[in-house]
């Protein structure tokens, strides 16, 4: 297969081109390459009470792992050099949001406090 390089208008891009456009790119940082991908049948539906509940628990315990994330405590510390010793996950805040995901309870609370 041939490689293909893209004009460097593409590799800058991220999310939709305009509102109109339902084609999504995304450039991976670590290796460069360019991701497009396409939203078919979107749901024209009404989200659920469960799906809305989810949305909100993950609004919480995303607000939460941003403020240890901008402070500067000794839980912050650990997670940064735990991040730099692995190699799954390719920014801070998901590989906090992977670890720290399991200490909030369904309403996106701190578990124990």
């Amino acid at each position: 297969m041939a490689e293909i390089k893209p004009m460097a208008l593409i590799e800058s891009m991220k999310k939709k081109v305009c509102e109109h456009s339902d084609v999504y790119f995304r450039t991976n940082k670590r290796t460069g390459k360019v991701y497009t991908g396409k939203l078919c049948n979107p749901s024209t539906k009404e989200p659920s009470a469960a799906q809305t509940a989810a949305k909100a628990r993950f609004a919480k315990v995303t607000t939460a792992v941003r403020a240890i994330l901008a402070g500067s405590s000794e839980q912050k510390t650990q997670l940064v050099a735990e991040y730099k010793s692995q190699t799954k996950y390719g920014s801070l805040f998901g590989y906090a949001m992977h670890k720290l995901n399991g200490n909030y309870d369904q309403n996106g609370d701190p578990i124990g406090g």
